[in-house]
């Protein structure tokens, strides 16, 4: 790896950008323009992009106050999201197809940066911002993205955080909701002719809704973050105008979670169960953020944008993973097996000797010789760099072009120094037996070093928009493994990979007249390999035709798209069981794979302050491979991809005047197959999903609001990874309100 970055030269380089820009005359501008966070803009925007972009705006969030991103995100056609802890602490969220675990397929950013820990070396994002502060969502599919890499098949999710205000505004936010759930939001934050600034806290607990096995132990959760926003600019009217924005992150979360999941027998006995193997599962992080943003307004043509970015996150993951039995044959011999295999033994051969005995165990009982492990599963990331973007507004003939040039130097790297420890199960408690040694459950630095290229041309002729681009990615990713040593003290074993990828792309809009217009693209799309040599990038080509209306008292979108892979990576991680520890992280080709469907969104108003959304995605995938794997079995060509429902939906809508207002959200899932064969015990139930919110504003600074999640108590089964079967939240009711000043 490279030296880290050092912000100080950073800023050094923008002050001095500041000092020597070239003079010329400026339109002025309001600051609200000068936002550069955004990857699509405001909804109008939206609706004029070559592709698929949706804008989950603060308001459309306001309405259902959710804390959890899943639910809020699924508003938006061609979004999944695999459930797992019902708190949307970890999200696992997917794009037309692509995997959802842990959102590594996606390209996840927050102000346009990029947020998951490493993106290139290790995408899966164990780190998630806090959703209680995001004020928007942004999603981007389609040609477009390619701008947005490195995982450009699906496209790419952003996170607006609360910008600096331009008057002196803040908020105070109280919340209280059952199981012991309290949050408190603040923010502060004004603007002055050459400065402003926002400060912004959050905190938020729960006691969770799962109950431990005998011990009756809290499986919820502590989060925290604090933010500080500053802003340096000139005059408006300065004949360049230029701005520097400073923003400084840092969060900590501790939550007492576990991947164990149920038996189906458990389950339909009572799903908030919790086997008393999990006692002790906690999940602590540390999150820090740094991020340097320079604009200049250089003429009426040019817009110069330069950022430096810096993650770091720290985590340890402390929980069991496998169950070790004694060899009879050759006592002081163990074998392993997973939690994932003991459930499904228990489910699929219930009654037998073997799942009898692996029941008892779950149920409490002496273990004996044979042991549970715990592992350590602490980790350190670290992701850096500077991005730049020239954006060039200039006419030829009658054509009107947007050209962005674009370039990013990143590098990033996890570096995993894990143990394993092992406990006896005595009178239904855990007894430590062995505490495991630093370094003998993982001892690796694994980093990447990333150079992207883009550029896009935004043409503007008569009725017609056209986007050609291309992106350009350079990445090298090496593995240092001290397995053999966990002191690190020997040398390690190495192993290199790079690739090199021209991604081309191509989106048009054809406006038939003010109301309506059809839309249609291609892309080549990308996610970098491991980095093992035999690991080829993900690539795929990737196609969408669509229509659009907008008119007086509704608008809507119908996009049908087609993803052919010619190699569908895969990952292996804890997340999606059958992984083994010492193989954590790394990824297998998957070969040849289709997915295809169509999106639909339909918003507006049933009539005045009635307001109402449909969104619809019907999607049918399949293997074009057969092949083998540890993560997902022995896949047929021709079976479906998993953890991607055919339908989903979802129906909002209600009441709002600027008074009071109640709203309805009612959510329909497909039952969906967990593993290609899609077996008895291989599909989550179809489920019907309804929250309620409401909310009277008692004057002009003070408003309460209810909400209810799952009013029905749908406690079907949402998923079956890591562990066994897993449900949402059971119905839960919270009030709150909302002091602005």
């Amino acid at each position: 790896m490279k030296a880290p970055f050092h912000f100080s030269i950073v800023a050094s380089a923008v002050v001095l950008g500041m000092a020597t820009a070239s003079p010329a005359i400026a339109e002025e501008k309001q600051k609200e323009d000068l936002e550069t966070i955004t990857i699509i803009g405001d909804s109008s925007s939206a609706k004029k992009v070559a592709g698929s972009a949706h804008i989950v705006t603060e308001a459309e969030l306001e309405q259902f106050k959710y804390s959890d991103v899943n639910r809020a995100v699924r508003q938006v056609p061609g979004v999944y999201v695999q459930l797992e802890d019902g708190l949307g602490l970890r999200p696992n969220i997917g794009l037309r197809g692509t995997g959802t675990s842990r959102t590594g397929r996606v390209s996840l950013m927050e102000d346009g940066v990029l947020i998951a820990p490493a993106p290139y070396a290790a995408s899966s994002a164990y780190y998630f911002p806090t959703f209680d502060r995001i004020t928007g969502i942004e999603v981007l599919k389609g040609p477009a993205n390619i701008k947005y890499g490195p995982f450009t098949v699906g496209g790419a999710v952003n996170l607006i955080s609360r910008q600096i205000p331009q008057d002196g505004e803040g908020q105070l936010k109280l919340e209280k909701g059952q199981h012991e759930e309290l949050h408190g939001y603040f923010y502060y934050g004004d603007s002055f002719d050459n400065f402003g600034y926002l400060l912004e806290v959050n905190d938020h607990q729960s006691d969770g809704f799962k109950t431990i096995d005998r011990i009756g132990q809290d499986t919820g959760f502590e989060k925290s973050d604090q933010i500080v926003k500053l802003r340096f600019n000139t005059d408006s009217d300065a004949n360049v105008y230029q701005q520097l924005d400073i923003k400084l992150q840092n969060s900590y979360e501790e939550s007492d979670q576990s991947y164990m999941g149920l038996t189906d027998v458990d389950y339909a006995a009572d799903p908030y169960r919790m086997y008393g193997v999990s006692a002790g599962d906690n999940f602590k992080g540390k999150h820090q953020q740094v991020v340097l943003s320079y604009f200049a307004d250089l003429s009426d043509s040019f817009d110069l944008n330069i950022t430096a970015y810096q993650n770091d996150f720290a985590r340890n993951w402390y929980k069991t993973g496998k169950f070790y039995v004694e060899d009879t044959a050759n006592p002081g011999s163990y074998n392993s097996v997973s939690w994932s295999s003991v459930i499904g033994e228990i489910n699929t051969n219930r009654g037998s000797s073997l799942a009898n005995y692996y029941q008892s165990i779950l149920n409490g009982a002496d273990s004996g010789n044979d042991l549970i492990d715990k592992v350590d599963g602490n980790r350190s990331y670290l992701s850096e760099g500077i991005q730049a973007r020239l954006d060039w507004n200039f006419m030829t003939g009658d054509a009107d072009h947007y050209m962005q040039l674009g370039i990013r130097v990143h590098e990033d790297e996890a570096d995993r120094f894990q143990r394993q420890g092992f406990f006896a199960q005595e009178n239904g408690q855990l007894v430590v037996v062995d505490a495991g040694v630093w370094g003998d459950a993982g001892n690796r630095i694994d980093s990447a070093e990333a150079n992207s290229y883009y550029l896009t041309d935004t043409i503007t002729w008569g009725d017609w928009t056209l986007t050609p681009g291309v992106r350009y990615e350079d990445v090298e990713l090496k593995r240092e493994d001290w397995s053999s040593a966990p002191d690190r003290s020997a040398a390690a074993s190495i192993r290199t990979n790079s690739v090199s990828e021209v991604l081309p792309g191509f989106g048009a809009v054809w406006a038939i007249n003010d109301t309506t217009s059809v839309l249609f693209g291609a892309h080549k799309g990308f996610a970098p390999p491991g980095s093992s040599a035999s690991d080829k990038p993900e690539e795929s080509w990737n196609y969408e035709m669509g229509l659009r209306f907008s008119g007086s008292q509704y608008s809507s979108e119908l996009i049908a798209f087609f993803s052919d892979y010619e190699n569908l990576l895969g990952e292996c991680t804890l997340a999606n069981s059958g992984c083994d520890i010492n193989n954590e992280g790394d990824k297998f080709n998957g070969g040849k794979a289709e997915v295809k469907g169509v999106e639909l969104l339909v918003t507006g108003e049933l009539a005045e302050n009635w307001p109402a959304r449909l969104s619809y995605t019907f999607t049918d995938t399949e293997f074009g491979s057969s092949f083998d794997s540890n993560v997902w079995g022995d896949v047929t060509a021709g079976q479906p991809i998993p953890y991607i429902p055919e339908n989903q939906a979802q129906l909002m809508l209600g009441y709002d005047n600027s008074e009071w207002s109640v709203l309805a959200s009612i959510n329909y899932f497909d039952s969906l197959c967990t593993k290609p064969a899609c077996g008895e015990f291989e599909r989550t139930d179809e489920r019907t999903l309804i929250d309620l919110s409401g909310e009277i504003q008692a004057n002009e600074n003070v408003a309460f609001y209810a909400t209810i999640e799952n009013i029905t108590d749908e406690d079907s089964i949402v998923a079956r990874e890591p562990y066994g079967a897993r449900p949402d939240k059971p119905r839960t009711a919270k009030v709150g309100v909302k002091l602005s000043f």
